[in-house]
């Protein structure tokens, strides 16, 4: 992600979509597990660097895929190519779709971004910033805290089925001037122009959310384009004494939920941390994160997911 304001451009790529269906339904067990969903961020982090495009980012979808084969779920994905911001050479982007209830017409779609920045950009010694970069919270936080919560799906109420959605390529970024967000708006893009037989109603977006010292402010991209979800949420964390939910704005936030409400028309919010001091540095690592922070989002998600209505 990037902070200030910026445009998108629609994009012209063909779709393919491949699907994997599960049909087990293992016993959906009490509580979000804090201990297991960092023991998922740690299994992440260790396949090192998920860049897109490169094996570290083919060896996570494997495990992604194999890890939700055991629910009632459907996999699927959306492959496209982009253009190596380097090199021009394509690079090839695969969007992972996680479907509950897949018959259903009106839907919530619930996402993060699953690959890492290529480098620690923000490293303040020049000759650290082309070292490996980890991205425990940055990238696999929001993986870990959808593997466990498909744990818990099959025991949680909802009026509408939901997707469980990673990005590739929100930040295949190794200059400024480097474009952000090719899988959401790749995403938003076919939404748009071929739309499905069913309805976004809402969208959530996570972001950096295992920080040891989690502090959610309300992002104000998302109360301009999607007020009514941003103020449920925040509503849904005051109810349940959530205080890591800070109940007013502040950074404006570009992120993978701007092609949604810009092109696709989904109202959708960001939930991110971005007062996280080891942002884009080499220290982003699974000692600066918390599974209890994971568990903390997942309480209010779980919890709104049972009680919002669409407009």
């Amino acid at each position: 992600m990037r902070s200030g304001d910026g445009s998108f451009r629609a994009l012209a790529w063909l779709m393919f979509v491949s699907v994997c269906v599960c049909t087990s339904t293992p016993a959906a067990e009490p509580g979000f597990n804090a201990g297991r969903a960092f023991g998922y961020l740690q299994q992440v982090c260790e396949l090192g660097p998920r860049i897109s495009g490169t094996q570290g980012m083919t060896l996570q979808q494997e495990l992604i895929e194999k890890h939700f084969s055991q629910f009632a779920c459907r996999v699927s994905y959306q492959d496209f190519d982009v253009a190596h911001p380097q090199s021009g050479e394509p690079v090839r982007m695969r969007n992972m779709i996680v479907s509950w209830h897949p018959d259903s017409r009106e839907r919530i779609l619930l996402a993060c971004h699953y690959d890492t920045r290529p480098r620690p950009d923000r490293e303040l010694l020049p000759f650290n910033r082309d070292k490996p970069f980890i991205g425990a919270n940055d990238g696999a936080s929001g993986v870990a805290f959808f593997m466990e919560l498909g744990h818990h799906m099959a025991s949680v109420p909802s009026r509408y089925g939901v997707d469980f959605v990673f990005f590739d390529g929100e930040e295949l970024v190794y200059d400024a001037k480097d474009k952000y967000f090719h899988g959401s708006e790749y995403f938003a893009t076919a939404y748009r122009d071929t739309p499905p037989a069913y309805r976004y109603v809402a969208g959530v977006l996570v972001d950096m959310i295992a920080d040891k010292k989690l502090t959610l402010y309300q992002e104000r991209f998302s109360l301009r384009y999607a007020g009514g979800v941003t103020r449920s949420i925040w509503e849904t964390a005051g109810r349940l004494g959530e205080r890591a939910f800070v109940a007013r704005p502040k950074h404006e936030l570009n992120d993978d939920h701007i092609p949604l409400n810009e092109i696709a028309r989904i109202p959708t919010c960001d939930i991110i941390d971005f007062d996280y001091p080891y942002w884009h540095t080499r220290n982003d690592l699974p000692a600066a994160c918390s599974g209890e922070s994971l568990k903390t989002v997942a309480r209010v998600i779980v919890a709104w997911l049972q009680t919002y209505q669409a407009p």
